[in-house]
């Protein structure tokens, strides 16, 4: 695989890159992102190599990541229609005012037209709501959005951090009311964040919807940095936080270290290769604040885990899910069919059940 093996996101037309470049780190505000020369020479180097996909927020670095993308492409013609630019609304730039942020009409507008004046471009390719604002109703977010879709600055729509039955009910209201619908939805997703399972990533396939996962190392937890020996002493660049991983996250670690050790791969790779290789996922969001941390990540592209490999990943991260993710999986299918095979895939038939016809 390669990032030039394009794949269709979710119900549409639109074909990615199998890695995304997420780009929270461009910028230094916040005071552990990457410099302007860096982030270019990153943002080069992931389009140099075939990829196509470039996810941003109006609020990464407090609208830096933005620009610093419009101004690569700006100095750059002809480069910028090749790329699928995504970016996302919610996140408020303004101090107290009640409407700088959020999902309501006013909010939305104003948004969209500060990101285009900072990405240099007439439109977005992709446009997030980057969350769920409480606060307006459904319908009001969606008929603006669709407006935007209308008026050619954006091209498609997409969800993220939003429960299972809010994004449902979203899909449905845009459904009957004709208007542009979501394509993908972008969730925390991992070794170590698994309860996406339950409901979130069923719903997403039921619906059409790309699972873009963000996270996928759990902030660093399977970069390979972290180790028994070290746990506790390492300070995260970003919270500054010296909290290591868990004992029982270190099972899910030692379980990727020793498939990356059968496959001569990096952790990273293998816990990026996992989490593509699961059910409803289309692109991954990779991030980086050097050249080197891009390299690895790529590395899961060369990356091809077997069924046994991916079994025993499975095991030693399996998640405990909300009621009633487990009862369906597992009870619902012999309840319903009886010891029979469907789909290939074998079910038990219940202890009450005899050989014997139903008697009535």
């Amino acid at each position: 695989m390669s990032l030039d093996s394009y794949i269709t996101l979710g119900r549409s037309g639109l074909r990615v890159s199998p890695f995304c470049l997420g780009t929270m780190t461009f910028g230094e505000e916040w005071g552990w992102g990457t410099s302007v020369a860096d982030s270019e020479a990153i943002l080069g180097e992931y389009l140099d190599r075939g990829g196509n996909f470039v996810d941003t927020a109006n609020i990464y670095t407090n609208g830096h990541s933005e620009k610093i993308i419009g101004d690569y492409f700006a100095a750059r013609p002809g480069r910028r229609d090749r790329v699928v630019l995504s970016t996302k609304f919610f996140g408020n730039l303004h101090l107290g005012d009640p409407n700088g942020g959020g999902a309501g009409r006013k909010a939305i507008v104003g948004q969209c037209e500060a990101s285009l004046r900072r990405l240099h471009a007439d439109y977005i390719d992709l446009y997030w709501l980057h969350n769920w604002d409480r606060a307006t109703p459904i319908d009001e977010t969606l008929r603006a959005m669709d407006d935007l879709v209308t008026a050619g600055k954006v091209r498609y729509l997409g969800i993220s951090d939003v429960p299972a039955w809010k994004v449902s009910q979203a899909q449905v209201v845009a459904h009957c009311r004709g208007w542009a619908p979501m394509i993908a939805m972008q969730v925390e997703y991992s070794l170590l964040a698994r309860t996406v399972e339950g409901e979130l990533t069923p719903m997403a396939q039921e619906f059409g919807l790309g699972v873009m996962p963000w996270g996928p190392l759990r902030g660093g937890k399977l970069s390979g940095k972290y180790t028994r020996e070290n746990a506790g002493k390492l300070k995260s660049d970003r919270t500054g936080s010296s909290d290591g991983p868990t004992d029982a996250e270190f099972v899910v670690i030692d379980a990727v270290n020793e498939v990356a050790a059968e496959v001569g791969a990096n952790t990273v790779a293998v816990a990026l290769a996992w989490v593509h290789s699961q059910p409803g996922v289309a692109s991954t969001l990779i991030g980086a604040r050097r050249i080197e941390q891009l390299t690895s990540n790529l590395e899961a592209l060369d990356v091809a885990l077997t069924s046994e490999q991916i079994a025993k990943l499975d095991a030693v991260s399996k998640p405990a899910l909300n009621f009633p993710a487990d009862n369906n999986r597992t009870l619902a299918p012999s309840l319903a069919f009886a010891g029979a095979t469907v789909d290939g895939q074998p079910t038990k038939a219940m202890p009450m059940l005899t050989a014997s016809p139903a008697r009535y």
